[in-house]
């Protein structure tokens, strides 16, 4: 009786785990960036009640007997697929297309950094790319002719400077 009880109350407290998940997809809706999460259960280990035995006087054997001790949870997935574009007429706010994060850093030296795929941004009063929340959006350095460098820095966006445009000259098609 008892184990039956416990299987039962294990399952209430996993099944209240997803709830609180799906709450939190939910509840995180609107959220820029949010990944939603899912939730998968694993069962609790079985103990055997009855061993297997062996063939005996020409009638074949028995199977083991098993009783589970419930299930727990396995783990609680984030879902890394791309969210809904949508226009917000704000030239600061970005949207990777496919795999990837943006990098962001409060660090003055850069060092802590942490990434994310919320790409409302706006720029400071220094010209810098930043978050909601101040963290300075990074990228590689560009050298005099155009190539990327290792070296990561903040990236300035400074309007009073313009860019002569170029035409086209290639196009590649894929698919």
């Amino acid at each position: 009786m008892m184990r039956s009880m416990y299987s039962a109350v294990s399952g209430l407290r996993v099944h209240q785990t997803k709830m609180d998940v799906i709450g939190n997809n939910i509840a995180n809706i609107n959220t820029v960036g949010y990944k939603r999460q899912s939730v998968t259960f694993q069962e609790v280990f079985s103990e055997v009640i009855r061993g297997a035995s062996a063939p005996q006087g020409g009638r074949g054997g028995t199977n083991p007997q098993q009783i589970g001790l419930g299930v727990s949870v396995g783990s609680i997935n984030t879902i890394h697929t791309k969210g809904a574009a949508q226009r917000t007429d704000n030239p600061e706010d970005l949207m990777i297309d496919g795999e990837g994060f943006f990098v962001v850093s409060a660090d003055p030296n850069l060092e802590n950094r942490y990434y994310t795929r919320a790409g409302n941004f706006t720029l400071d009063r220094d010209g810098n790319l930043v978050t909601a929340d101040g963290y300075k959006v990074l990228g590689y350095r560009i050298d005099e002719n155009g190539d990327l460098t290792s070296e990561v820095v903040p990236i300035q966006v400074m309007r009073s400077e313009t860019v002569a445009p170029t035409a086209t000259s290639r196009i590649e098609f894929r698919g």
